[in-house]
């Protein structure tokens, strides 16, 4: 988040607007402090994951966690005087931007699953409690030579959020987005039994469970597909120069019956972008590896932006500084938060320490921050039909005008749940992702953002949920296809249990703004009556 106009000193000189000062206007010397307490937090996490995975003492603790959740939501029954559940864990350690308010106001049930529990190379499988993140599984699995079809990018991701919400990445042109190489979910319902479900024993809940939100459940454990990993990723950038351009070599990249195994396009202006395509392999060709992840290395947006003055390239990076590759620049927000952290000396001295965690940074936001971030920040992420993509590129510059742009195509297949194919067969579409300060002086974060929303339902598309959503639930009802969901949630007892998604994910009812609407209403048509 960039800051306001700089200012040396406080207005005022109390401590809270000194505090709030120092926060806003010298972010990057606190985030300093945030590095080493970010990176002591990591060693300590994945030193403990190694253990535990070792020991192999994970499942045995699963069951008797499981258990645990089962005699709180038991409780609830009891004591819970009908709040509605939700998970303890505190909103600012979500890597989602949203202020989760709603949790203050429910029943909070700890949920601490944070283990890899099992690999099974025959069913080539792995089975991973919700809490486990992208960056320990794929430590884990990495050094066994497997790896998972799709790795969202960032490591702090979790397994959880990933079904219960979405993920993506340059993979899933091939395999869909993650809920795609899940291949059973284990929940604790809301009387507190467990189930086990899969698309051939109880399809009606696993394919409600993507997108849902924790509405139906809380999440146990998750089957996830595993394949063989390659040593590296060959990738090929090639720089375009017109937006027709890049349509065209985007859409071939995609379309082509040997389409690479990854695809990606990082748009710098309407006119200018870098298609990349990437294939594993085992060996490389001399002089062309770049360990894109080391802590020297430049921030790899910055990196691929370069070849707009050399031209095509192709180079070899291993595959898991491959997949983390944005990582390290939290895509590119990291250049308002340390604008000098790409300078070579900044990385050579400091740059093992980066990025700092996203769940301290919202923790220290202070209200000032946490205002500008929701009415002069956007981080949003539309999921297009392939086909409207020129007319997405062309809306997002005439209403916000933030580079670069992340373009990420992936398979829809025609399955039954919260997001349907229009035409009811697999199609392709692409996730147009915008994170950044709008450069559009007209920019409104609320109308800004439901004019874009509106477009999105036009084109049949759909909106990632861990954003600011402004639709009504209506508008996000036509969005998202809720027949099976609400079918799931009527079977088993979640109305007054467990809350909408809708109430989870819209900006104003987490709030619990509309439930204040509709009270004044009924107070004003009472006093109607009344007279």
């Amino acid at each position: 988040m960039s800051s306001p106009t700089f200012q040396p000193f406080p207005d005022k000189w109390d401590m809270d607007s000194i505090v709030e000062h120092i926060i806003v206007h010298y972010r990057f010397i606190f985030v300093m402090f945030l590095l080493p307490v970010s990176c002591i937090y990591d060693l300590w996490f994945y030193t403990r994951s190694k253990i535990v995975f070792a020991m192999s003492s994970a499942p045995t603790k699963h069951k008797e966690k499981v258990a645990d959740i089962q005699k709180q939501v038991r409780e609830y029954q009891v004591n819970g005087k009908g709040k509605g559940m939700c998970t303890a864990r505190p909103g600012w350690q979500t890597i989602s931007p949203q202020n989760m308010e709603y949790k203050a106001k429910m029943y909070p049930i700890n949920v601490n699953l944070v283990d890899v529990l099992d690999i099974n190379t025959e069913k080539r499988t792995v089975r991973v409690e919700p809490l486990v993140t992208m960056g320990q599984l794929t430590a884990t699995l990495d050094h066994l030579g497997w790896t998972i079809p799709i790795v969202p990018e960032l490591d702090d991701l979790t397994i959880g959020g990933l079904v219960m919400g979405t993920g993506i990445e340059t993979s899933s042109h091939r395999f869909g987005l993650f809920q795609h190489i899940c291949r059973s979910y284990e929940l604790v319902l809301a009387d507190g039994s467990v189930v086990e479900c899969s698309a051939q024993s109880d399809p009606d809940l696993f394919y409600s469970v993507p997108w849902s939100y924790g509405t139906l459940g809380f999440l146990a454990s998750v089957e996830i597909d595993i394949i063989p990993s390659r040593r590296f990723v060959r990738l090929d950038y090639t720089p375009v120069y017109s937006l027709e351009q890049m349509i065209e070599t985007f859409e071939r990249e995609v379309e082509r019956s040997d389409s690479a195994n990854f695809v990606e396009c990082l748009v710098y202006s309407r006119e200018k972008a870098v298609v990349m395509t990437g294939n594993l392999v085992d060996c490389c060709e001399p002089g062309k590896l770049n360990e894109i992840g080391l802590w020297y290395k430049p921030w790899f947006f910055k990196h691929a932006q370069a070849f707009f003055d050399t031209g095509p390239r192709t180079e070899y990076i291993p595959l898991r500084q491959y997949y983390h590759r944005h990582s390290r620049s939290i895509f590119w927000e990291i250049q308002d938060i340390i604008p000098f952290g790409n300078n070579p000396v900044f990385r050579y001295l400091f740059g093992w320490l980066v990025p700092p965690k996203v769940s301290l940074l919202k923790l220290t936001q202070g209200k000032t921050l946490k205002r500008l971030y929701e009415t002069k920040h956007m981080i949003q992420d539309m999921l297009i039909p392939l086909s409207e993509l020129k007319s997405s590129i062309e809306l997002f510059h005439r209403e916000v005008e933030i580079y670069p742009i992340w373009l990420c195509p992936f398979k829809l297949p025609a399955h039954p749940g919260m997001l349907t194919s229009p035409s009811n067969k697999d199609e392709m579409f692409v996730d147009v992702g915008v994170y950044g300060v709008p450069k559009n002086e007209r920019f409104d974060a609320e109308k800004t953002t439901r004019k874009i929303e509106e477009f999105v339902r036009n084109v049949s598309g759909f909106q990632m949920m861990y954003a600011d959503s402004y639709m009504t639930r209506d508008e996000f009802r036509a969005m998202f296809d809720h027949s099976l969901y609400d079918r799931v949630r009527e079977k088993l007892g979640c109305r007054g249990n467990f809350p909408e998604v809708y109430d989870k994910v819209n900006k104003k009812a987490r709030a619990g703004k509309p439930l204040k609407e509709l009270q004044y209403k009924i107070k004003k048509k009472f006093e109607k009556l009344v007279d």
